[in-house]
C-alpha cells in the first residue's frame, strides 16, 4: 500500500472520532512495505503534529469544508501539506503522490481538488501561514482550547511547554538496576558506539543522542533496559520502596512503572497491579515476562474495591490517574485532535473518586503517590487540593525531586525540548483512619 494512502487512512479514524492513531496505525502498517513503514509513520504523527496549523491553512485554501463523510480527502490533503512544509520530498513526487490516492479510496472526484489546493499551497503557502501567524493556534500549532488554556496557567512559560510539544521527543531508557548500574550501561553503549548521556534527574535514565531500534542495544531481550521517558521514572524512587511491602499500581497499563518498582526493590513482599481493560494487560504480562518479573495482573475498576481488593492494606499505592495526557503531546500528537476542553472536568471529577476509593485501601502510616501526565493544574493541584480539604487522615509529603515547579500541592514538571515529558506528582501520607 502507498505509505500516504496508509497514512490518510489512520489520520482518518482520528479525525472522524473513531479513534487514536494508537489504535488505527497499527493496522495500516502491516499493510505496506517494510521500506515504507518510517515513512507511513512520519506522515501520520507528523500531519497530527501539525494539524492545528495545517487544518487553518486548509480552510483558506479551500472554497468550502469537507464533508464528515470525506474524512479520509480531507487527510489526505493535510498529508500533503505537511509534506510541502515540513518534510524533504520534492513537491512534485509529494503532489503527485498524494492526489493519486484519491483513486484508491474510491473518490475520483477528489483528484481535481487535491491537485489544484496542493499546488496553490505550494505557490501561495508560506505567504499565507505568514499572514496567518498572528493568529497563537496558527503560531503554535495548538488547538485554540488548549493554547488558552496554558496560557492562562502557565503565563512565563506557555509558548515554551508548546515549543516543546511540537518537538521530537528524545529516547530515553531505563536501566534495569538489577543487572547494570546506569554507568556501566552507559559504558556497553559507549562500547557499542551508541551515544548517550545521563539524564538529569533519573537515577537510572539515559537519553540517547538518536533514536534507534531499542531491540539493536546491548541486552534489551535479557531485561537490561527498557523504553521509559525521565519524568515516568521519578516514580520508583519517590514511593520510598522497602523490603516486606505490600504495593498497589492502579491504572497500571502499559507497565512501566509496575516494572521499575520491582526493579527498585527486589524485597517487596507483593505488587498487586490492576487496570480497567483486560487487553491492556496483555502488555503490563509482555513487559514483565522480558524482565523477568511477576506481579498480580487484575482487570478491574479500581474504583470498585469491593470487587478486586482482598482486605489487606497496602504500604504504598502508585495512582498513575487517567488524564488529558496533555503533558506527553510530543510523542502522541494526535491528542490535538482527540482532547477537548470539556473532556478536564470529567477527568477531575474521575481522579478525585479513584483517590476517594483506593485510600481506604492504604494503611495508617502508608504512602500514596498521585501522578499524571498532564500539564494541567486542574487535573493536579486542584485535584489534591480537594481531596485533602474533604480528607482529614491526609497529610501531603514534600517531594523528593529538585525538577518541575513546585505548586500549592505537589510539583508539575512541563515538557522539556531533549529532557522529560510534562508530567506530575503529589505525596500523599494517611496519618489516621477515615471516620466512617
Amino acid at each position: 500500500m502507498n505509505p500516504r494512502l496508509a497514512a490518510a487512512r489512520a489520520l482518518a479514524a482520528v479525525l472522524s472520532g473513531k479513534g487514536s492513531l494508537n489504535s488505527s496505525l497499527p493496522a495500516q502498517l502491516d499493510k505496506v512495505e517494510d521500506r515504507d513503514r518510517g515513512l507511513t509513520q512520519d506522515l501520520a504523527f507528523g500531519t497530527a503534529r501539525w494539524q492545528p496549523r495545517l487544518d487553518l491553512l486548509a480552510a483558506q485554501l479551500l472554497q468550502k469544508p469537507f464533508k464528515a463523510a470525506d474524512a479520509d480527502v480531507q487527510a489526505l490533503l493535510l498529508i500533503g501539506l505537511y509534506q510541502l512544509f515540513y518534510t524533504r520530498i520534492p513537491a512534485h513526487a509529494a503532489i503527485g503522490e498524494t492526489v493519486g490516492c484519491a483513486d484508491k479510496l474510491k473518490k475520483p472526484w477528489a483528484k481535481g481538488l487535491l491537485n489544484a489546493v496542493l499546488r496553490r499551497a505550494q505557490r501561495d503557502g508560506e505567504a499565507m501561514l505568514a499572514d496567518m501567524e498572528r493568529d497563537p493556534v496558527v503560531r503554535t500549532a495548538h488547538p485554540r482550547w488548549l493554547q488558552k488554556a496554558l496560557k492562562a496557567f502557565w503565563p512565563d512559560q506557555w509558548e515554551a511547554i508548546c515549543a516543546a510539544n511540537n518537538a521530537h521527543p528524545p529516547m530515553i531508557l531505563r536501566v534495569n538496576r538489577r543487572h547494570h548500574s546506569r554507568d556501566g550501561y552507559l559504558k556497553l553503549l559507549a562500547d557499542a558506539g551508541v551515544q548517550a548521556q545521563a539524564c538529569a534527574y533519573s537515577r537510572d535514565g539515559i537519553v540517547l543522542a538518536e533514536p534507534r531500534d531499542v531491540r539493536g542495544l546491548p541486552g534489551f531481550a535479557e531485561g537490561w533496559i527498557s523504553v521509559q521517558d525521565e519524568a515516568a521514572q521519578l516514580a520508583a524512587d519517590l514511593l520510598d520502596l522497602a523490603p516486606g511491602q505490600r504495593v498497589l499500581d492502579a491504572c497500571c497499563a502499559p507497565g512501566g512503572k509496575t516494572c521499575h518498582v520491582l526493579e527498585a526493590q527486589a524485597g517487596l513482599s507483593h505488587v498487586v497491579a490492576i487496570d480497567l481493560e483486560a487487553k491492556r494487560l496483555v502488555r503490563v504480562r509482555e513487559n514483565l515476562d522480558r524482565l523477568k518479573l511477576d506481579a498480580e495482573l487484575i482487570a478491574c475498576d479500581a474504583r470498585d474495591t469491593a470487587s478486586w481488593w482482598d482486605g489487606k492494606p497496602f504500604q504504598r499505592i502508585l495512582l498513575d490517574a487517567p488524564c488529558s495526557a496533555t503533558g506527553v503531546i510530543r510523542r502522541h500528537p494526535d491528542i490535538k485532535l482527540t482532547r477537548q476542553a470539556e473532556d478536564i472536568a470529567p477527568l477531575a471529577t474521575l481522579q478525585g473518586e479513584l483517590l476517594d476509593a483506593l485510600w481506604p485501601t492504604l494503611e495508617v502510616g502508608g504512602m500514596l503517590l498521585y501522578a499524571t501526565c498532564s500539564s494541567l493544574p486542574t487535573e493536579n493541584t486542584e485535584v489534591i487540593g480537594a481531596f485533602l480539604a474533604r480528607t482529614p487522615g491526609a497529610r501531603e509529603l514534600d517531594l523528593a525531586t529538585e525538577t518541575g515547579l513546585r505548586q500549592a500541592h505537589g510539583r508539575q514538571l512541563l515538557a522539556q525540548e531533549g529532557g522529560h515529558d510534562g508530567f506530575y506528582y503529589a505525596k500523599l501520607i494517611k496519618i489516621a483512619a477515615s471516620r466512617g
